[in-house]
């Protein structure tokens, strides 16, 4: 009996440490595998052989304790889950995790687990480790904000993925010349004297067919059906998109605009022209004589000529009108030009006019307007407003600096509003005795068109883009499991667990929440294998090989001996 339990323990032994060996040259192998987890060798008793059940004391004899021989050990590893090194690769893909928390990937459909976050993008941009399997985590809707719904492939598609912003803010510095002279006079161009009969007795007006007109020399420069071109024209220097009239009762030709009577084109010649009636100025008729009053300051200048009002400018055209300056626009006024951005990333060029418009012992009060060829309307003029300024030349406040530009028919949203911020202080507007007025816009949101170039990751996982125009948005948050558990994980190879029963069910979340550790970009956390340590244990597993060797060898002997006695 006593030979046989030897020889079980001695077997017994030798499978244990041979298994012992077994993991210690397994955490060997994977020492620089990432994220790996060293697995460590752990022994119990088996059941034991009782000889003599333990006796209590009496009164005549003591107490016996039990007798029994050990029938042996039983082996079982454990999984050492402490962090390993973390080690900076510089790889936007990879990263690694603190703490608790296992990176969520899917495995050809399965759910599976890992804390090696040595990860790459495949051909379809998706993020996916060594083998292949998908990592999950959380999309964006349409407007990159985060859903933190179900978890679904993170996908990061750099170099394909193109965005543009609209331009939503824009904020200028500068100074305006308070000691100027204030803006009371405007432009004031003048036609040549018009009639509504043939007889020239009777002066044309805002009534007046077109087609009635007459000149002093009795000519009738308008028909049914010509287009009138207003091209060339100016404001302020800047050059006016080209604009057409049709002279009927229904646009024929595509024409911005349509009419039969003179007042129908005064009209359109003052949306062609962009004059801001709300302030001042427009077109009216007096005696016969077409006058054209733009807006005060000589930023608001229009240049108006015989030859900028064409009729049938595609064919041969002529000049119907004979325009004659009268008057020029004076007054301290300046003006900038400054890009904006619409939905689809396309430039829009706006204007902006400033013309001081009084003073008083509060200060000074500048009238502003802002225009563009960019708006899709018949006038140019998107709006204006009133900006004030006290005694010591800061800025107070400003009316109506909201305006919308409409963008219709370029797909884009429309209409657009931009927000003009004259905030005052050292980055901002004052009005100062100075000399000269100079305006111009320092800073704005929105951009044009840009490509992914590259993502960086935060701690809780989200995944920030970046662009090629200096956006930044979000692209999707790297998923978390947590377990009960995490010893009853099991492997199943490319450094992949799978839930068990003991591990429990996997707890989705984000990092640095429920328990989870930070996450840490262009990082990869390394295997946690001490190699002395493993060392060591080799050593404990040979010796301990060798001593179950010698427990076999020496219960041969025994029986080798009794088989001796019995002959």
């Amino acid at each position: 009996m006593g030979l046989n339990t030897a020889l079980y323990t001695g077997l017994s032994g030798l499978k244990a440490h041979s298994t012992m060996l077994a993991v210690t040259g397994n955490n060997i192998a994977n020492v620089n595998t990432a994220g790996y987890k060293r697995s460590r060798a752990e022994f119990e008793t088996l059941i034991s052989q009782t000889l003599a059940s333990g006796t209590a004391p009496s009164d005549e004899w003591g107490g016996s304790n039990p007798a029994q021989i050990g029938l042996g050990t039983r082996f079982g590893a454990v999984r050492d889950f402490s962090a390993g090194a973390l080690e900076s690769t510089g790889k936007s893909t990879d990263m690694a995790m603190e703490g608790n928390g296992f990176f969520v990937v899917d495995a050809g459909g399965e759910q599976r687990y890992a804390r090696a976050g040595n990860f790459s993008l495949d051909s379809d941009f998706n993020l996916v480790n060594p083998s292949g399997a998908l990592v999950q985590g959380f999309g964006i809707d349409g407007n990159f904000q985060l859903q933190q719904g179900g978890l679904q492939t993170i996908n990061i598609p750099v170099g394909a993925m193109t965005i543009a912003e609209a331009t939503s803010n824009v904020r200028f510095a500068g100074v305006l010349d308070a000691g100027g002279d204030l803006a009371t006079q405007a432009t004031l161009i003048e036609s040549n004297v018009m009639y509504d009969d043939a007889t020239l007795t009777t002066f044309a007006n805002a009534a007046t067919d077109l087609a009635d007109i007459h000149n002093a020399a009795g000519d009738q420069p308008f028909t049914i059906g010509d287009v009138i071109t207003v091209s060339g024209a100016t404001r302020g220097g800047a050059t006016l998109p080209d604009r057409t009239f049709e002279i009927n009762n229904a646009d024929t030709t595509g024409s911005d605009a349509f009419g039969e009577t003179l007042g129908d084109f005064m009209a359109f010649l003052s949306s062609a022209l962009g004059i801001a009636e709300e302030v001042s100025g427009g077109v009216s008729v007096t005696a016969g004589v077409m006058s054209v009053e733009g807006n005060t300051g000589s930023a608001n200048h229009l240049g108006l000529t015989g030859s900028d009002l064409l009729i049938n400018a595609g064919g041969s055209p002529t000049s119907p009108l004979n325009f004659s300056e009268q008057q020029e626009a004076t007054g301290e006024s300046t003006r900038t030009t400054f890009i904006a951005f619409d939905s689809l990333g396309n430039e829009m060029t706006l204007d902006l006019t400033i013309a001081l418009d009084a003073k008083d012992d509060t200060g000074t009060a500048w009238q502003y307007y802002l225009q563009s060829n960019d708006h899709q309307a018949l006038s140019r003029h998107m709006g204006s407003g009133i900006m004030s300024f006290n005694n010591q030349g800061a800025f107070t406040n400003a009316s109506d600096d909201a305006f919308s530009i409409l963008r219709t028919g370029t797909g884009a949203v429309t209409p657009q509003t931009i927000n003009l911020d004259f905030t005052g202080g050292s980055e901002g507007l004052s009005a100062l005795a100075s000399g000269t007025s100079s305006v111009a816009s320092i800073d704005r949101d929105g951009s044009g068109i840009g490509t992914l170039t590259d993502f960086d990751i935060s701690q809780d996982g989200v995944i920030n883009g970046i662009f090629s125009n200096g956006l930044r948005r979000d692209l999707g948050q790297v998923a978390v499991a947590t377990f009960t558990n995490s010893q009853g994980l099991e492997e199943v190879g490319a450094n992949l667990f799978r839930a068990t029963a003991n591990s429990g069910a996997a707890g989705i979340t984000t990092p640095g929440s429920g328990g989870t550790g930070r996450l840490i970009g262009r990082t990869l956390e390394m295997a946690n294998v001490d190699l002395a340590h493993e060392f060591i244990d080799m050593v404990r597993a040979t010796t301990g090989f060798s001593a179950n060797s010698r427990v076999l060898t020496t219960s041969d002997r025994l029986l080798q001996e009794l088989m001796q006695i019995g002959r």
